[in-house]
């Protein structure tokens, strides 16, 4: 065969040279593939991780797959497919043969470059009737659509987003601020009309007819629908002082917002309200570029609610020897301005703190609004109530990602409201293949990550409510594994330049078996794998 489609087989190693359970990384032609033992068994699959590119042989090898060690993607060592998000793609599974004590693999040059592999998808054919409507072009509704198509879905699938870009990677808004649009795209627009995936922009839900199975939109358009995904995530917390309405408050929700404030900041005075995450993250993407940042939190530390002081003191650290400044359990009583723009922040304690532009990150809202006086249950927050299978109260109605509330089995199957890229992948999956009649309950461990200065910290769980912690490592030296202990138990991780360890803990708890407060204490130092 000529080209991409020639066909190579190559030795790579001797079979007595690979262990049980052992993953390396070895080369075909040139090209990176991951060799596997599992049971006496060998698998060759794609290298990297498609979702970022991090190499699985640094990951964790479980039962029949494989975590990746950054962001806790899963793929089966038999044919590469997804089994847990984040992650668009598949990898690529290769032949590998054993002849007298040699180990080969044989590939398609194109699957050698590519690594990865989509799943086969249906179009959508003219005898089918139906019409699968997915609010919001986020992770959730992408992932929903492809599941769809994936699993022989031939009707029509309709994304519809208010703004005017089709699904992008929302998380990179904060950490590459000076991105375009088009490079965070998630798919390119060949990829949708390949896949007969319809894109409709600027076009915001105003109203549903839950009897008509109709929706209705800003522009005075409606559409009919068989089934309906409630995807539309959620909206930055605005200022509630005085002067919230000078101009240069900024939140960071759009590729748009995320162009203006690095505009704004260059060479300025910068205030950060929130040290959220994505205060946070603004802050060290602004460092060298802003004239001077500070950050006001009301609480002791960032991220307190969900990390604790502990690690939120680490990332405090990390960000003041970059010269940022924090007012911590402080609070924003006014903002000042000249001419309609800001000049300074007020502070409760009376402290004045000089900016041209302030940057606000103190939560988020679920955009539900459109949902008030239907018949569709919220909850206090106004997140959409769901149950396993992703299904509303209301018949044929669904809810995923940052707009739904969930139960969530490391809370004893309480419903929460959590806003991670990967469990928004994880709901739309599930949505999918419940709006195609299948039965699947979510099952997931929530995994998410923050990225500092090229220093990424990981958590897997959920520790809401924990009530001691067990460290392995060093907080001083940004080398860390922390256990959240609740009840005597694991229910959460956190972890800094200790992968996979952390990937570890979360297939741990995927499986179902508890991690007790004794056995976290007891596994020692030496085993932490450090990247």
């Amino acid at each position: 065969m000529e080209g991409e489609d020639r066909v190579i087989t190559q030795e790579v190693c001797r079979e007595d040279e690979m262990y049980d359970g052992e993953m390396r990384e070895v080369q075909v032609a040139g090209h990176p593939v991951l060799l596997v033992r599992d049971h006496l068994q060998f698998r060759g699959l794609g290298s990297k991780c498609p979702h970022a590119g991090a190499p699985l042989a640094k990951g964790y090898l479980g039962r029949g797959r494989i975590r990746c060690p950054f962001h806790g993607a899963c793929f089966s060592l038999t044919m590469g497919d997804i089994e847990e998000y984040p992650t668009l793609d598949c990898l690529a599974a290769f032949k590998v043969t054993v002849e007298s004590g040699q180990v080969y693999v044989t590939a398609k040059v194109k699957d050698l470059e590519s690594g990865r592999r989509v799943k086969h998808m249906s179009k959508w054919s003219q005898l089918s009737s139906q019409t699968v409507l997915l609010l919001g072009a986020g992770p959730a509704a992408l992932t929903c659509a492809e599941t769809l198509r994936q699993e022989g879905f031939t009707g029509r699938v309709i994304m519809v987003t208010r703004e005017n870009h089709q699904p992008y990677d929302r998380t990179k808004l904060s950490k590459e601020m000076d991105a375009k649009a088009e490079s965070i795209y998630l798919r390119p627009q060949s990829f949708l009309d390949a896949h007969n995936i319809e894109v409709w922009m600027q076009k915001e839900v105003v109203s549903l007819d839950l009897d008509g199975k109709r929706a209705q939109f800003s522009d005075g358009t409606c559409q009919g629908y068989d089934h309906l995904l409630i995807a539309t995530g959620s909206r930055p917390r605005r200022l509630q002082c005085p002067g919230s309405n000078l101009q240069n408050i900024c939140v960071l929700l759009t590729p748009e917002d995320a162009s203006q404030i690095l505009h704004l900041a260059t060479g300025k005075r910068v205030a950060i309200v929130g040290a959220s995450f994505i205060g946070m993250e603004v802050a060290a993407s602004l460092v060298g570029k802003a004239a001077c940042i500070q950050v006001v939190e009301k609480a002791d530390s960032p991220y307190q609610a969900v990390l604790g002081d502990q690690v939120g003191r680490v990332a405090m650290k990390m960000l003041q020897a970059q010269g940022v400044t924090f007012h911590m359990k402080a609070e924003v009583a006014e903002v000042q301005g000249e001419r309609g723009k800001v000049t300074q922040v007020i502070l409760d304690n009376g402290q004045k703190i000089p900016a041209d532009v302030v940057v606000v990150g103190i939560g988020v809202v679920p955009n539900s609004g459109f949902l008030e006086g239907s018949s569709v249950v919220l909850d206090h927050r106004g997140a959409i109530l769901v149950d396993l299978f992703m299904q509303t109260n209301t018949p044929s109605v669904f809810a995923a990602g940052d707009v739904a509330s969930f139960p969530v089995a490391l809370l004893g199957g309480k419903n929460t409201n959590i806003c991670h890229w990967q469990i928004a992948q994880a709901h739309g999956h599930v949505a999918a293949l419940n709006i195609l009649q299948k039965r699947e309950r979510l099952h997931t461990v929530p995994f998410f990550w923050t990225k500092l200065q090229r220093k990424s910290i990981r958590y897997a769980g959920c520790g809401i409510g924990y009530t001691e912690t067990v460290l392995k490592g060093d907080l001083d030296q940004e080398k860390f594994l922390l256990f959240y202990i609740k009840e005597g138990f694991v229910t959460a991780a956190a972890s800094l330049n200790f992968d996979p360890k952390l990937a570890m803990v979360a297939e741990v708890m995927y499986s179902g078996k508890t991690i007790s407060k004794q056995e976290a204490e007891l596994m020692g130092d030496d085993t932490l794998q450090e990247t």
